[in-house]
């Protein structure tokens, strides 16, 4: 009891005032092209009237104003309405995906509170990077991508129409395939690519919003190097210049190309 006297004692002489803001959920998922209600509420013994202002920070870290000087920023003034307990926003896009930031703050404090919003957007049909001839023991990437869904999309491979497990060591069917997934970026990676990963490869991505979508099926062939064909290209070009210069020599014994001095 003591030591609360001394603290409202200290508070009261200072002229601090107890204060916090709440946004309820820190969390808000709303479709695309429909409303969100972004909460914001204080609590303060304030002495001057409390100032108001949201910043919002994209995927990317860049961070911008959307109420400010008491008013919406120029981007935001058709698309947001301020009441006393929040912001609404009229229609999401996929580009409000973000923490937005709440700060209130008057001549006796300041305190602010963030909530992030996701703008769930089905994803697209993927695109995939898939070679159609590789040799045996090369290291091969194959990638995948959805730039639409949100949230992020993770990814699963199929080989010859069957998905292919994200450890195949735990599978008795694909444990001798050489690959890594990894189901949050899209790639699978063969260190050292064999003859039986050859098959037909394709990709899907899903984030649990609409159906799932699979990108195009492409058939990778795995072909030993052909070294008879190296081989035989090298003693080819060897006579090749052979005859060259034997070509070079008779002509020159012959008198068909000119003295040096005529050069």
């Amino acid at each position: 009891m003591l030591v609360f006297a001394l603290v409202f004692i200290s508070v009261s002489a200072t002229g601090l005032h107890a204060f916090s803001v709440d946004v309820g959920i820190p969390s808000v998922k709303v479709k695309e092209n429909e409303g969100a209600d972004l909460k914001c509420t204080y609590t303060a013994d304030f002495g001057s009237t409390p100032r108001v202002e949201w910043k919002f920070k994209d995927l990317r870290g860049s961070q911008s104003f959307v109420y400010f000087d008491g008013k919406p920023t120029t981007q935001y003034e058709s698309r947001i309405t301020m009441y006393n307990g929040g912001l609404r926003f009229n229609k999401v896009t996929r580009e409000d995906t973000g923490d937005y930031t709440c700060e209130v703050s008057s001549n006796d404090g300041y305190d602010e509170n963030t909530i992030k919003l996701t703008v769930l957007v089905p994803p697209s049909k993927p695109v995939s990077r898939i070679p159609s001839s590789v040799t045996t023991g090369s290291n091969i990437l194959l990638t995948c991508n959805d730039p639409v869904g949100s949230p992020p999309s993770t990814y699963k491979w199929y080989k010859d129409d069957a998905p292919l497990p994200e450890d195949p060591s735990k599978f008795p069917t694909f444990r001798n395939l050489t690959y890594k997934m990894n189901v949050f970026n899209g790639n699978l990676k063969f260190p050292s690519v064999s003859k039986m990963d050859t098959g037909k490869y394709s990709c899907e991505a899903s984030n649990g919003e609409g159906l799932p979508q699979r990108g195009d099926i492409v058939m990778m062939d795995v072909r030993d190097l052909n070294v008879g064909g190296i081989i035989a290209g090298v003693i080819v070009a060897l006579l090749a210049v052979g005859l060259l210069l034997f070509g070079l020599w008779y002509a020159n014994k012959k008198g068909y190309l000119p003295k040096m001095a005529e050069r």
